[in-house]
């Protein structure tokens, strides 16, 4: 029972610390449970919100690509969807909606990049659909600006975390245009993510 207790409160401490959002609620056994995502029963829960925190030495397990900005990762006894944040990658297609031109080109470079590797996280908070938003990091080069870099994303043109390096990544933006790399080799037929999405929504 002690190292049951001991056990649970290192999860707790590890992830205040490097979570965006972290409940925890005590059932009527008196355990205490710890997720990233919001219990959907009516426990009584807490919420600790940590932006811009860097996972300190916690390395983690990339199980799934979704799409050139989504991923599903396993760490801290946790597995949870990660949305790179301050990029809008080509949209993949499902059911009767068409992929966007370099979707699949997307999806696969950074399925290449993190290949077999362990990642680091830089958590901004959590956005839509539950998903953290962060910088991933893979032997300390950071895949969101990779995904820039090589003309496979855009600059998300939301809004954006105020702590995000956005300059760095607008620069890297213009760099992959000049060059007319990946979506930009389309020249004026170019089409935002964002646009793509209001031209083909979800039904």
């Amino acid at each position: 029972m002690f190292k049951t207790s001991i056990y649970l409160l290192l999860i707790f401490l590890c992830s205040i610390l490097f979570l965006g959002n972290i409940y925890f609620w005590t059932d009527d056994k008196g355990i205490r449970h710890f997720s990233n995502i919001a219990p959907v029963q009516d426990q009584n829960f807490e919420e600790f919100e940590e932006s811009n925190t860097v996972f300190r030495g916690q390395k983690f397990k990339v199980l799934k690509v979704y799409d050139g900005d989504t991923i599903k990762v396993t760490g801290l006894d946790l597995t949870f969807k990660i949305r790179l944040v301050g990029i809008d990658c080509p949209e993949t297609g499902y059911g009767k909606r068409p992929d966007q031109p370099f979707s699949q080109k997307a999806k696969l470079y950074l399925k290449n990049f993190l290949n077999n590797k362990t990642i680091a996280i830089k958590s901004y908070g959590t956005g839509g659909y539950n998903r953290q938003l962060a910088e991933v990091f893979v032997n300390g080069k950071n895949a969101n600006l990779e995904m820039i870099k090589a003309g496979f994303a855009e600059v998300y043109q939301g809004r954006r975390p105020k702590n995000l390096d956005s300059k760095t990544y607008l620069m890297e933006e213009s760099r992959a245009k000049r060059a007319k790399k990946g979506i930009w080799s389309q020249g004026k037929s170019y089409i935002s993510p964002k646009q793509w999405r209001k031209d083909h929504p979800r039904k």
